[in-house]
């Protein structure tokens, strides 16, 4: 029996059929691949992105959004996807050098450029907002407020963005930005609300401690005075003038015969609660209710989000999941505790911020107790929040919402391909190729002109 097959024609039979299937094979695997990366890549290049910068009355952070050009319900879904925080003090910190303001937002800018994509740049819009800091320097001097803003605005003009513009958020608008942040990340927005905001300029945490060290110098008048709201040994000096070249206690103090002050820490609650207490006046209240200073408050019924400091303050404490009477008591014991220990304990906290946490717990209690009317049975609905989903919680959400708004709509974006075409393609492209992969196999494995050959 004779199984030989000469060369020429097994080799005829193979370049033929193996012609055909390899080149319908190719053909499909690209069909395949074409329509993936057309699909994802218009899917991809169809993001948007926006720059925020928060500069506070501690610091400054930057924030970057990202959202689809096309529109739902009129808003841009707005998501963050990164943030960085920008070292030294906020803007209003350089009054006596505004152009520092400028050069000092640079690093984060730098990185901002790694995370948006180069060909996004041009149409990527830079805000960049101030809050209290900024309106204290205002009030303080407007001409070197507005010289700070000139070096900021300078500065990030010289970034490939689009800058949109520097400006001073009124307590108004913080206020309700961050209630919009919020409710949009927790998908609350089905109907239309009625919002009420109000800023109490100068007493936020860092300026309401000042205000307490102005009236305990005040009452007591001495170079040296035991402070109930700092740990007991805690020691230190501070001069009198850099409380009073502060707008909000500018004129508070009269002429001391000493220029400095020693604070020694003691470290007691009650104290330190009733001290805390002077700088507010719960009393008069010519409204049905107020919160202090004969500012209006709403009543407090549902859910409450407390963010920012009211967050980071609570965290540190690990008081965000306890009762107001385990709040309280577990404050008190904090505050007690030997300033070396508190500094043993935490030796990863910087010095300028553990010193206060104190005083912090103590003035967050009575903003929400004696302030905001909260008691035992309501303390549940308070929220403290630092993230919602990947977002921080604050204004600068709500004001990139704002402003997806107000950029003209787009013609809605269409993929190059509908959706049941999508899948109908695929389905198509995957079986020629398991079919071609199977006749392949079935063909080199056993070639059918070689079959025939066999006598």
């Amino acid at each position: 029996m004779d199984t030989t097959m000469p060369g020429s024609k097994l080799r005829r039979c193979f370049s033929r059929k193996s012609a055909i299937i390899l080149a319908l094979l190719g053909m499909s695997l690209i069909g395949l691949i074409a329509v993936i990366v057309t699909q994802i890549h218009a899917t991809r290049k169809n993001n948007k992105y926006g720059i925020v910068l928060d500069s506070g009355s501690t610091h400054t952070s930057l924030y970057i959004y990202q959202w689809p050009a096309e529109k739902e319900n009129d808003t841009g879904v707005v998501k963050q996807v990164d943030m960085c925080d920008i070292k030294g003090p906020e803007i209003s910190a350089y009054a006596h050098d505004p152009e520092k303001a400028g050069l000092s937002l640079k690093e984060c800018m730098d990185y901002a450029k790694t995370v948006v994509p180069a060909g996004k740049y041009q149409e990527t819009p830079v805000y960049l907002g101030t809050t209290a800091g900024m309106r204290l320097l205002r009030m303080q001097n407007k001409t070197i407020a507005e010289k700070v803003l000139s070096e900021v605005a300078a500065t990030l003009n010289s970034y490939p963005f689009s800058f949109q513009g520097a400006r001073i958020i009124s307590g108004e608008e913080e206020g309700a930005y961050g209630w919009i942040t919020v409710n949009y990340l927790l998908g609350n927005f089905k109907e239309n609300y009625s919002v009420y905001t109000h800023s109490f300029l100068c007493y936020g945490k860092e300026y309401a401690l000042l205000q307490k060290l102005v009236k305990d110098i005040q009452r007591q008048a001495t170079e040296r005075y035991q402070d109930p709201c700092f740990h007991p040994g805690y020691r230190r000096t501070v001069n009198i003038s850099d409380l009073l070249t502060n707008p909000c206690l500018a004129g508070s103090l009269p002429s001391l015969p000493f220029s400095q002050i020693t604070i020694e820490g003691t470290g007691q609650y009650d104290s330190c609660h009733t001290s805390v207490q002077r700088i507010f006046n719960f009393t008069y209240c010519p409204y049905s209710r107020c919160s202090f200073n004969g500012i209006f408050v709403p009543p407090v019924y549902g859910h409450f989000a407390a963010f920012s400091a009211f967050y980071y303050v609570m965290n540190f404490l690990n008081l965000t999941e306890v009762s107001m009477y385990e709040a309280v008591q577990k404050i008190k014991a904090f505050c007690s505790k030997p300033w070396n220990e508190v500094k043993a304990e935490f030796p990863g906290v910087k010095e300028k911020y553990l010193t206060d946490y104190c005083f912090a717990g103590v003035y967050i209690m009575i903003i929400l107790g004696n302030g905001y009317h909260f008691t035992e049975e309501n303390w549940p609905y308070i929220h403290f929040l630092g993230k919602i989903g990947e977002s921080d919680a604050g204004w600068t959400l709500g004001y990139m919402l704002n402003l997806t708004n107000m950029i003209p709509a787009e013609k809605p974006y269409t993929h190059p391909l509908s959706h049941i075409t999508y899948i109908s393609l695929l389905v198509i492209c995957s079986l020629a190729v398991m079919a071609l992969l199977f006749l392949g196999f079935k063909f080199f494995v056993q070639p059918k002109c070689m079959r025939k050959a066999i006598i």
